[in-house]
């Protein structure tokens, strides 16, 4: 009978421990690799589901930079646009929950779980809330050649026209799309949505006079106000813009209670170790509580908003319910 030399002995041995743990791995979950304590140990990766150089793009891009000063490693934005944010949702309720993948998760997913007939992912399962970033108001535009100055003669154009009135969106489902569906419905008025791919065509053609109105988030329709290319008859949220001090709510403007804005929060993997999530909720409301960010971010229109976990998870339970029901309603489906 023969034995193997020593050598030969310890690399059988090396490789039977190799095989072992490797066994072993592949039955500890994701989320038990990562170590709370020493999180985070290398630069993390904040996956945006919109293209660069829009509203959550830029939102983003203010928030990362300071995050990662306040984290100790880099935030680095990914860019995944697609099927309205779902592409990029779908990449991270599919990544590892152990902290180094993070999401926008917006006001747009809570809207797709009604909007899309099948998802790749859960908008509400598949997630761990972290915490609100901002909030930004739409507000009601109109072409200036048009007959209007207040929500009250919206609403009789509207009726007296044989018509009714048109009112363009960055794309149907969208907020901007059900801002209007929901006036639609509480004022009963004859209003024809006409879709476009994204608002900068959708307001160029509003100035141009091809659609009379348009339901437009405040940052990107702003500009055009103050130059007076565009009139602003009120705004969606429960109070007035500072930045437009003199525009009327829709809630003041007869309908109490309306209250529609577009919202930007940070949300991990679900999974995603307690610990972390808790960091990550501590440092976020460090970063929306520093003046430079609050005003970079006002600038933009948006109010920041520093909360809990807790709160942004009731958010988007109530947001998914809330455009269920305003889905439902108005018919809109996915393009």
């Amino acid at each position: 009978m023969t034995f193997p030399d020593p050598p030969r002995r310890r690399l059988l041995a090396l490789g039977a421990t190799l095989c072992c743990s490797a066994a072993l791995a592949a039955f500890i979950p994701p989320a038990a690799h990562a170590d709370p304590g020493a999180w985070p140990a290398r630069p993390i990766r904040l996956v945006v589901g919109y293209a660069a150089g829009g509203a959550t793009d830029v939102i983003a891009r203010v928030v990362a930079q300071k995050l990662g000063a306040q984290l100790g490693q880099p935030v680095v934005v990914d860019n995944r646009p697609g099927a309205n944010s779902n592409v990029g949702a779908e990449v991270v309720a599919r990544s590892a929950p152990d902290g180094y993948t993070l999401y926008v998760y917006t006001i747009a997913n809570t809207i797709n779980a009604s909007l899309y007939d099948k998802l790749g992912y859960d908008p509400l399962k598949d997630f761990e809330p972290i915490g609100l970033i901002a909030r930004i108001p739409n507000i009601l535009v109109v072409n200036p050649r048009l007959p209007v100055h207040s929500v009250a003669e919206y609403i009789k154009f509207a009726r007296e026209s044989p018509q009714g009135v048109t009112f363009a969106s960055s794309g149907a489902g969208s907020s901007i799309h059900l801002s209007g569906e929901m006036f639609k419905m509480q004022a009963k008025l004859n209003m024809l949505h006409v879709p476009y791919r994204g608002s900068a065509p959708a307001v160029t053609d509003l100035m141009g006079g091809q659609v009379q109105s348009m339901f437009d988030n405040t940052p990107s329709s702003l500009p055009y106000v103050q130059a007076g290319k565009l009139r602003a008859i009120a705004i969606t949220s429960a109070r007035r813009s500072p930045l437009l001090p003199d525009v009327p709510t829709v809630a003041e403007s007869g309908f109490p209670g309306f209250d529609v804005q577009s919202w930007f929060s940070l949300a991990a993997p679900a999974g995603t170790p307690r610990p972390v999530v808790e960091r990550l909720n501590g440092a976020l409301n460090k970063v929306l509580g520093a003046p430079e960010v609050r005003q970079r971010l006002q600038d933009l229109a948006a109010t920041t908003e520093p909360g809990t976990s807790d709160q942004l998870r009731s958010l988007m339970v109530s947001e998914t319910r809330r455009w269920h029901d305003v889905v439902r309603q108005s018919g809109a489906r996915a393009e």
